[in-house]
């Protein structure tokens, strides 16, 4: 006689091959993405937007939310830049803000420094410490236009 299958097991034993695969994927699914690190290409130092939309979305996003694609390989979670006014009292940090850009303010989050020093980098592209200095103010000066009103 011919052993009969039952519906039952057919499905009892699928089970834990559609498990592990389910796990299998998951855990594909949450691994970190690596960042790849590129030399800096060169701005337009006037221009904030320009700015923020090289060197700083990637991480932070478009939107300034810390939602940019490759906030997950980050160690943390990244602040959302809309929100700085509403933190501060009402009131955008512009010279912290500038401080964080230029790599002068000590980030205990950011424990090893995932965010670069734009001072340094700003320096690499043009060694101008008065182009820096405009850099850092512009690219402050847009983040202060995404502040939630």
């Amino acid at each position: 006689m011919a052993p009969r299958i039952v519906k039952g097991d057919v499905m009892a034993h699928r089970t834990p091959v559609i498990m592990l695969l389910c796990l299998g994927l998951v855990g594909y699914a949450q691994e970190k993405p690596k960042i790849k690190h590129a030399p800096p290409s060169d701005t337009d130092p006037t221009s904030g937007v320009e700015m923020y939309h090289t060197y700083c979305a990637v991480c932070h996003g478009l939107d300034g939310k810390g939602n940019g694609p490759a906030a997950m390989a980050l160690k943390q979670a990244l602040p959302d830049l809309t929100l700085l006014s509403k933190k501060n009292g009402g009131e955008f940090p512009l010279f912290r803000v500038m401080n964080i850009i230029q790599g002068d303010a000590d980030i205990p989050a950011h424990g090893s420094r995932d965010m670069p020093m734009w001072g340094d980098v700003f320096r690499s592209l043009r060694r101008d410490e008065a182009m820096v200095k405009l850099r850092v103010h512009n690219l402050a000066q847009y983040i202060e236009s995404l502040q939630e009103k």
